[in-house]
């Protein structure tokens, strides 16, 4: 079975805090996830500080059922609870398989 990826883009907003996200909310996440099978996390940033989007997440899991049994957990509201904490942006989740 193919690694599924979920790609979380942060868009405008007026506040991202680089270094919660990277240092708390991912390991967060990490921490909630894994047992369902994701496997890695990682945080990209534009180069551009005045990019629409101001961070993409990846989030690798083990196959697509493990990321929709993630998401479909009570640890989700964990995760999701802790994103003010870092940022007022819109949040957007898409799933992404190999082609």
């Amino acid at each position: 079975m193919a690694n599924a990826t979920m790609v979380v883009t942060c868009s405008g907003g007026t506040y991202f805090d680089r270094d919660y996200y990277v240092d708390v909310h991912l390991p967060l996440a990490l921490a909630c996830w894994q047992k369902h099978g994701l496997e890695s996390a990682a945080a990209f940033f534009p180069r551009d500080v005045n990019s629409v989007d101001v961070s993409v997440g990846f989030y690798r899991f083990r196959d697509e059922a493990s990321l929709h049994a993630a998401l479909a957990s009570a640890d989700t509201d964990a995760i999701m609870d802790d994103v003010p904490r870092f940022t007022d942006a819109n949040v957007t989740r898409m799933i992404g398989a190999p082609l």
